[in-house]
């Protein structure tokens, strides 16, 4: 979790007193933050160095707390000594937005752009230096190192408007970069910046990119080369009083958030919040950033006191909701629904179990009734498949066989390929940008993990008997997330003979525990009804011929394959550098559910 340092004596003067440490540390508690060290106490000499500060743990998804101001405002907010401000835009005086213009080639490398203007802004050394730390912690932190999401800053007096974002080959991108003296083009840049300790680790982000992305003024001035660094002609300074934020990403949430939180943050030591007029004509697509609107949810009453414990009226849970930043107000369209408008500060608040918790928060944690949540979700109960998974788990090692949990991704070769079996396109999902040819989609099957532990393990004594239960993956377009998980259950036995009874003595076993009758085929085809499984041999190309049997299973009225077994060929025992005859066994448990 993130650790802001603060300026003691700043924090205190802004929340109206002066605190122990202990009196601070109960605040700190009472709002779900933590002190991690007041400096005042120690006495290593970089402490003694500089004023006292108060280094505070925030939790990772409280972004509106990474700078002194954040922190500040949502304690002076807690404890009721302000309301939380109501961020709007102004109008320029000439009434003429600035605008940025979205070029359609940087849907090649980062496709999405906002902004904002901040006008009449005064910038203290304490305040300039927030700026760019809140910066540099949305960069590490909501951005994931600059690759979803870049910030750049810059003196709108030394720039002329409108902007572009376009992307060009980095050998037409020519600018002074910031803090230096001579100009560079896109390569040249990459290469002075190698081995640079800060800048060196974003270079990744776009350095094999074919173009590189780059915003303009109107005098074709280069502002920035996102997401490395911004151009020395627009710097800003102490004495800046207009600021031009410009946001490229790649994730259209993020970026919004990012801009949310510069506003809320420092918008208000400027004297006006100008929107940025974006324009995407690729698209079609006009709008102005940011929307300062609230966001508009409706929590249950009667779900917000069950859950703390509480029996609170509507009006006494909104007033508590305050405390926490909210707008909140009884419901016109029912007792027992609250409307309640989330600031652009709490992208965190995505449910209403958020508001729950920041109702209990305001009450006081150490305050609530200690009851047993009897009428509540709160008592854990296992998923009905992991309940399974656990009874054919604890059956198969009881039968001697031993389990292994391998990665679940792996290469494209080791999932098809090597297992004689062919890609049709629509059923692995692809990883986009892999780190190594190991790892390049989510395994369609259990064997390649079953098979490369044995490998690993050919050493040992045989015979070799491992199985895993765990899930598998698959597009699935029908999906909201276009994608499925099936939990898989596989087992392999290497040994100096193929091992074939083995896998099968396995299966019967399991499916006796599953409560699965063997039946005959016949009596599987012909009557539905009847429940239980049955084998049929199959042709599979991963399997000796006429050694493999699919597994058919009746159950619930329905007719399922649910999996297949038999001895590997031996072209597969070749890919996996298998020295004896392995036999294998693998079935999907969805149907039992």
């Amino acid at each position: 979790m993130p650790t802001i340092s603060v300026d003691k004596a700043e924090l205190f003067k802004e929340l109206g007193r002066e605190y122990t440490t202990e009196e601070f540390d109960e605040l700190c508690f009472e709002f779900g933050i933590e002190l991690d060290e007041d400096t005042s106490e120690s006495k290593k000499p970089e402490d003694l160095a500089q004023p006292p500060q108060l280094k505070i743990e925030i939790p990772a998804n409280r972004y509106d707390m990474l700078c002194f101001e954040g922190i500040a405002m949502n304690l002076r907010v807690f404890l009721e000594k302000q309301k939380l401000p109501k961020w709007t835009l102004s109008a320029p005086a000439g009434g003429e937005l600035q605008t940025l213009t979205i070029k359609e080639e940087t849907t090649r490398i980062r496709p999405l752009c906002s902004g904002v203007v901040l006008k009449g802004i005064e910038f203290t050394q304490a305040r300039y230096d927030s700026f760019i730390a809140l910066q540099d912690k949305l960069h590490q932190n909501l951005a994931r190192q600059r690759t979803l999401v870049s910030i750049g800053t810059h003196d709108l007096d030394t720039v002329k408007g409108p902007f572009t974002y376009e992307a060009l080959p980095p050998e037409q991108i020519e600018f002074i970069p910031l803090n230096q003296t001579k100009k560079m083009n896109g390569k040249q840049l990459m290469e002075f910046y190698e081995k640079d300790k800060h800048l060196g680790r974003y270079l990744h982000i776009i350095r094999d990119s074919p173009v590189y992305p780059v915003i303009y003024d109107s005098n074709r001035t280069v502002l920035s080369l996102p997401p490395i660094i911004n151009g020395n002609h627009s710097k800003i300074t102490l004495d800046t009083k207009n600021v031009l934020i410009e946001i490229t990403a790649l994730d259209k949430t993020k970026v919004e958030i990012v801009n949310h939180m510069l506003v809320a943050m420092f918008g208000s030591y400027a004297e006006s919040i100008e929107p940025l007029k974006i324009i995407s004509p690729h698209n079609n697509e006009t709008r102005e950033a940011p929307d300062l609107t609230p966001r508009e949810m409706q929590a249950e009453v009667d779900y917000l006191n069950q859950v703390t414990g509480l029996d609170l009226p509507a009006q006494e849970i909104c007033k508590l909701l305050e405390r926490m930043g909210y707008t909140a107000k009884p419901s016109s369209s029912s007792e027992k629904l609250l409307d309640v408008s989330v600031p652009i500060t709490r992208a965190d608040v995505l449910h209403q179990a958020d508001i729950m918790e920041d109702l209990a928060i305001a009450w006081g944690f150490n305050k609530l009734p200690r009851i047993y949540p009897n009428k509540t979700a709160a008592v854990a109960a296992p998923l009905p498949m992991n309940k399974l998974g656990d009874i054919v788990r604890f059956e198969a090692a009881a039968s001697g066989w031993s389990e292994v949990m391998p990665l679940i991704l792996c290469s494209h070769e080791e999932n098809f390929e090597w297992l004689n079996r062919k890609d049709s396109g629509g059923v692995a999902i692809k990883l986009a940008n892999p780190k190594t040819a190991e790892y390049q989609i989510v395994r369609t099957s259990l064997l390649p993990g079953l098979l490369k532990t044995i490998s690993s393990n050919r050493h040992h004594s045989v015979p070799i008997k491992i199985f895993e239960v765990s899930d598998v993956g698959f597009i699935d377009l029908s999906q909201e997330r276009k994608s499925r998980n099936e939990r898989h259950f596989a087992a392999a036995i290497m040994g100096k003979t193929s091992g074939f009874e083995q896998v099968h003595g396995l299966l019967d076993r399991i499916m006796l525990m599953l409560k699965s009758a063997f039946i005959t085929r016949e009596d599987g085809l012909k009557n539905e009804g009847l429940e239980g499984y049955w084998i049929e041999e199959v042709d599979d190309p991963t399997f000796l011929a006429g050694h493999a049997a699919s597994i058919k299973l009746n159950i619930a009225g329905k007719n399922h394959t649910i999996g297949v077994f038999g001895i590997l060929h031996p072209s597969v025992l070749q890919k996996f550098e298998l020295p004896y005859p392995v036999s294998t066994v693998e079935i999907n448990l969805a149907p039992f559910l």
